[in-house]
Formats: C-alpha cells, sequence, structure tokens
C-alpha cells in the first residue's frame, strides 16, 4: 500500500495547530527537514518519523492508521481561512486539511520589507500568484521583477526563488502550489 507521508503528516501537524517550525523543534529536528518531507521531497527513516511524531505526539500505528476526515469543504468565509505562518509575512490557506489534496491556495501579506529569506527556496512542483496590492519584488533564477496589482508569476517551482515586499505598504498576493509545500 502507498501512503503520501508528507500529506499525512502535514494533516496530523495541522489538526494539532502546529507550525513547521513549532514541530520541528519539538522533534529537534530542522525547519527545513519538516518542510521537505510533507513537500514529499524526501521520505523519513523510521526512527527520523517517530521522533517527529512524539512532537505532535502521536503513534506510529495511529498515523498510519489515520483516515482524513470525511466530506472536505467547498466554501469557505474569510475568517475560516487557516494560518499558516506568522510574522512579517502571513500565509492564509484555503482549507485546514490538504490531505490527499494535491493544490494549495494561499492569500499572502508581505509587510513592507518582508522577506522569504536570503537563501533561495527550491521544492519540487509549480507555483503561481497574481498581486492583489502593494509591490512585490520575485526572483526566479537570475530572473527578477518587481510586480504590482494585477501582475502575475508563474514558474516551476525547482528553479531556485524568493519573494520580497518592495516599498512602504503592505503587499497582498493570492497564490497557489501544487503539490503543498507548507
Amino acid at each position: 500500500m502507498n501512503f503520501d507521508v508528507g500529506g499525512r503528516l502535514r494533516y496530523v501537524r495541522m489538526r494539532h495547530n502546529l507550525s513547521q517550525r513549532e514541530l520541528a523543534k519539538r522533534a529537534g529536528v530542522t525547519n527545513s527537514t519538516i518542510s521537505l518531507i510533507e513537500a514529499n521531497q524526501t521520505n523519513p527513516s523510521v526512527g527520523a518519523l517517530k521522533r517527529i511524531l512524539d512532537g505532535i505526539p502521536i503513534g506510529m500505528s495511529e498515523f498510519f492508521a489515520l483516515e482524513p476526515d470525511a466530506p472536505p469543504k467547498v466554501f469557505y468565509q474569510a475568517d475560516e481561512l487557516v494560518e499558516i505562518g506568522k510574522g512579517k509575512i502571513s500565509y492564509r490557506q484555503v482549507g485546514d486539511n490538504l490531505f490527499a489534496r494535491a493544490l494549495q491556495i494561499l492569500k499572502e501579506r508581505y509587510e513592507p520589507g518582508a522577506d522569504t529569506g536570503k537563501v533561495m527556496l527550491v521544492h519540487e512542483g509549480e507555483e503561481g500568484g497574481i498581486i492583489i496590492s502593494g509591490r512585490l519584488e520575485v526572483t526566479v533564477g537570475s530572473d527578477r521583477r518587481i510586480l504590482g496589482p494585477g501582475d502575475a508569476y508563474y514558474f516551476p517551482s525547482k528553479l531556485p526563488h524568493r519573494f520580497r515586499c518592495i516599498g512602504p505598504v503592505a503587499c497582498e498576493v493570492v497564490s497557489a502550489c501544487t503539490p503543498p509545500s507548507f
């Protein structure tokens, strides 16, 4: 039987209201380890998975026996979007259960000067977004553009990329990525 370990871990983590960073801290692993597992870019060893699940806490047998809640919700009010990021960048996700889902939709808000970091992001899949307000500097590989309201981006996520709010006002973006990477 083929298990979606990454999707299952994301589902369990979110069900317990844990950020990737908090789970990583509890499990004694790096934040990128949790991110890579959830994106199905790496499969953890049994020992590593047990250590991560102990941070939730949930047992291995319960983890693999878990079935997602039935039927998925279709419509969401603005206040039902799930905050999965805190700080200068807010990521509000459509749906709290991405178990067995192929697409992640986010409403992102970057405070002035907010940046995804000097180390470029790289992961499997594709992502795209439309700028709703403000100005966002998007770097993909060696290409860099400053996008404003109505402008958009769409690229393979395996290309190194970075996002940074430019200017004195916050930037809002509606984005999607597949597979879910948070």
